[in-house]
Order: structure tokens, then sequence, then C-alpha cells
């Protein structure tokens, strides 16, 4: 029988690091980026502590030094586990689709953007059978190490916090019609929340929260011009 580790006590908020460069030098950051992702792929910390039975982050992070733009969502899920690729299912579709909307071009958010998570493993299905269960706060506590060396490392501009567990990492416990729409500079980077692009969501069906998901990605369309003049 497994034995369950305590509880541990609430995270603090994420903290963002300037997205000046690191001392240690490009192939450095490159090399140690390389072995997180491997550290990451053999992870079995959940599955030790009791909190999964079987550990899949073959889809949980993608990612590049040099990728000025970081999504972090919630959690991969069974698709991302299958293809081996994050945001592979619809929600990655709409993702995309929504930084077309900014003027990225298609296909940018799995071929310039550093994916990421709160927690690298599937949860599996929510008991209730709708959408996705919410990693645990243990399971966001075992997995919070891995962000923060990710942030550290790869130092992106841009922070995109997608759906309320990310947005609350970030910012704290928040209405998303409180901050979608909006900009928080941290410490020289810039986070914009966006909602989760899942078809559970109902959000979205409101005409005034899609008008703020359009000022979301405007702000990120105004960034991407700035970066690129």
């Amino acid at each position: 029988m497994t034995t369950r580790v305590q509880s541990p006590a609430p995270l603090d908020l994420i903290s963002v690091p300037s997205p000046q460069p690191k001392e240690a030098d490009y192939a450095g950051r490159v090399q140690l980026l390389a072995e997180l992702h491997e550290e990451i792929r053999f992870c079995r910390r959940c599955v030790v502590a009791g909190y999964l039975a079987q550990a899949n982050t073959v889809g949980a992070t993608r990612g590049r030094i040099g990728d000025r733009l970081m999504v972090v969502g919630q959690a991969p899920g069974h698709l991302s586990v299958e293809r081996g690729v994050p945001f592979a299912g619809p929600g990655g579709v709409i993702l995309d689709r929504w930084l077309q909307q900014a003027g990225f071009s298609p296909g940018a958010l799995h071929r310039e953007v550093y994916l990421s998570a709160l927690t690298r493993c599937d949860p599996g299905k929510h008991p209730r059978g709708s959408g996705d269960r919410k990693p645990s706060p243990p399971e966001l506590a075992l997995c919070r190490p891995y962000l923060l060396r990710e942030l550290d490392l790869v130092r992106p501009r841009v922070i995109l916090p997608v759906g309320g567990m990310a947005i609350a990492a970030f910012l704290g416990p928040q209405r998303l019609e409180d901050v979608i729409g909006e900009a928080f500079e941290r410490n020289g980077a810039l986070l914009i929340p966006l909602p989760h692009p899942s078809g559970v969501s109902r959000w979205l069906n409101d005409p005034g929260h899609q008008r703020l998901l359009a000022q979301a990605l405007a702000r990120l369309g105004e960034w991407r011009l700035e970066c690129s003049g």
C-alpha cells in the first residue's frame, strides 16, 4: 500500500524572472534545458507519492532557449500524451487560432512558442465525467520546481497563463472577467492571461467575454509588432 505524503502548504505566486539573458552562455543554457527536459520525461514523483497510478509526461513540455513567448497551461491531456506533443488536442487548435488573431502565422503555437504546464502528467478525467480532473495542490507542489527552472532558463518576454488554474498560479485567485484583456508587467516580462480554450468551458459563450479575449489578443499583437519592428 502506497503512503501519501503530507499535503504541502499553499504555494506562493510564481515569480517571473527578468527576460534579460542569464550570465551563463547560450550553449550552457541549451544544455541545462535539455537536461531538464530529460528529467521531466522520467519523472515519477506523483507515482511514488501515490497521486497517480502511472506517469505520462511525454506530451508535457516543448520549446527552446530563445523562445520569447511561453504558454503555461494546467496539465497535458490524453491526446498530448498519445501524440507526444503539448496542446495536441482541440484546445491546441483553438489556441493556435487565437495566436493567428494576434498576427502569428498558422502553426506558430508548436513552432515558435515554449509550451509548459503547471503539472506534467495527464491527471485523467474528472470523476463526474465533465472534462479533465484538476491537479491537486500536492501535485502542483511536486511539479512547481520544473516550471520555475524553465522560467529561469528560457526567460520569456511574454507569458500566457491559460485557464483559471494557471492564472491563479501567477496572479492569485481571480475572476476571468477581471483579468482577461489586461496585461501585467512582472520584472520586465509581460503576463497576458487567456481563458482555457476548452469546449467544456462555457465562459466564452458570453459576447462580453469574447470581447475581453479579443482585447487580450490585441495586446499580444501589439507586443508582437513591437518586437518585430
